[in-house]
């Protein structure tokens, strides 16, 4: 059989996998259970085409290029509305309020809570390390650990010559049609501070000038519909982006890397539990039933797994928050974006917390002394939001703690094997987390719909 009669037979073998999909949504199931049906389907496909052909072989190779129409194409899409999707989302709700003042208060809870919560992850990171007896003398180290190593390094002394003000001042854009491009490490946050600044520009002229007022409002109000809706349609793809996302990692992870390092695997999926179990005991201390929460951000949170962006995540959470958690527009808009890149639970407080544990004796540290400990946990929570001026996640969130707590940073270098599998985990926790923040805001300020946040999931999408 040639090579390419062989991609062609697997090409018609995802796209029957997306008819079946098709076909559920034709019977009106659950959007929820088409989600899970996809990450299902991916996962067995992947396996098959591993267990036949090997993850580095020339056929999988072409035929993930093929799949990644569908897997990439959907993410893009995702990020192609996540700028559109801030600006008017966060400018309609900021000029649809009453009071600028609001405002402050709200944004000021979310950014505490994503804070608070990260702490609390370092913590949940620092006792799964101590468990499981982790130290980073039992990694082994090939050419390409030593490789990834010097990348680490050199993306350190990078990241060192911009001081922390420094990625505080980018947040404000030099250029707002800049950063609605994306191409920028703050430009998330650059278009929310924008969107903030232009939504309480309005406000303030609603008394001197209200027919240029309710102008601009009904115009954004208009465009936000429009996105929405954009989003909608978008979202219908989730399925099909999740089934060949998934796909493509499993037939190409490396099985006998992966094996090595499994105690590490084990024990950050062990923390990442743990810290989502603590995200629903938050929930049910405000009076909240968890079992709805999970039931409601399955498919959000399943996407996030499988792509490993909360960027792309984005229009999905904030779709979830909104529609089906109860959470107003301002407030979910705010949490999404500043979940991307502040106070990410997976990201910066679980991995780098667990990595400082691992390295510290090869230093001649007690990782049990109760001021190191200390340390690591501020210095996890405020480096969290440290990297909001330059994003890259995990990687810059453990060169941070690890810098600053003087400990090596080549053990980022050497888990490269399992970064993928680990990442989807993180990512998927990242998400959850900015969700119990807006959940959370809106509940402390009392302006969360309990009728949608109890209502049944029903038919949806």
């Amino acid at each position: 059989m040639s090579h390419y009669f062989t991609v062609l037979i697997n090409i018609a073998a995802i796209l029957g996998l997306v008819y079946v999909l098709y076909h559920m949504q034709r019977k009106h199931i659950n959007f929820g259970t088409r989600v899970m049906a996809g990450l299902i389907l991916g996962i067995i496909f992947g396996a098959v085409l591993q267990s036949i052909f090997g993850g580095s072989s020339a056929i999988i190779k072409q035929s993930n290029s093929w799949f990644d129409v569908i897997g990439t194409g959907y993410v893009r899409l995702l990020k192609m509305i996540v700028m559109p999707l801030i600006i008017v989302s966060i400018t309609s709700a900021i000029t649809n309020l009453k009071d600028a003042k609001i405002l402050g208060r709200v944004g000021g809870l979310i950014i505490g809570i994503l804070l608070f919560t990260t702490a609390i992850a370092a913590i949940v990171g620092v006792g799964s390390s101590l468990a499981f007896n982790l130290t980073a003398d039992t990694l082994q180290v090939g050419e390409a650990e030593l490789g990834a190593t010097k990348n680490v390094e050199g993306k350190l002394t990078a990241f060192q010559t911009k001081p922390v003000q420094q990625q505080l001042i980018e947040i404000i854009p030099a250029n707002p049609f800049y950063a609605l491009t994306g191409q920028g490490s703050a430009d998330t946050l650059s278009v929310v501070f924008f969107s903030t600044l232009m939504g309480i520009a309005v406000l303030s002229i609603k008394k001197t000038k209200p027919q240029s007022a309710d102008f601009f409002v009904k115009a954004v109000n208009t465009a936000n519909d429009i996105v929405m809706k954009l989003v909608d349609f978008v979202l219908l793809l989730t399925p099909y982006g999740v089934l060949a996302l998934m796909t493509k990692f499993v037939s190409t992870s490396n099985y006998s890397e992966i094996y090595k390092l499994i105690e590490f695997v084990i024990a950050s999926y062990v923390a990442l539990i743990i810290m989502f179990i603590i995200h629903l005991l938050i929930l049910f201390s405000m009076g909240m039933n968890p079992l709805t929460y999970v039931k409601k951000v399955i498919p959000v949170l399943v996407f996030a797994f499988t792509s490993r962006t909360s960027m792309g995540t984005m229009p999905l959470t904030i779709e979830t928050m909104i529609n089906k958690l109860g959470v107003p527009s301002s407030y979910a808009n705010l949490s999404a974006s500043f979940g991307v890149s502040i106070g990410q639970n997976g990201c910066a407080g679980i991995y780098p917390a667990m990595l400082a544990i691992m390295v510290a004796p090869t230093v001649g540290i007690n990782p049990l002394e109760l001021g190191f400990l200390i340390k690591l946990v501020i210095v996890v929570a405020i480096g969290s939001f440290g990297i909001a001026g330059v994003g890259g996640g995990a990687t810059f969130a453990a060169l941070i703690v690890l810098s600053t707590m003087g400990l090596p940073v080549g053990i980022v270098g050497l888990l490269i094997a399992i970064e993928p599998l680990i990442d989807m985990g993180r990512t998927a926790l990242n998400v959850s987390g900015a969700m119990i923040a807006g959940v959370a805001t809106s509940r402390l300020m009392n302006e969360m719909d309990k009728e949608i946040y109890t209502q049944d999931i029903g038919k949806e999408i």
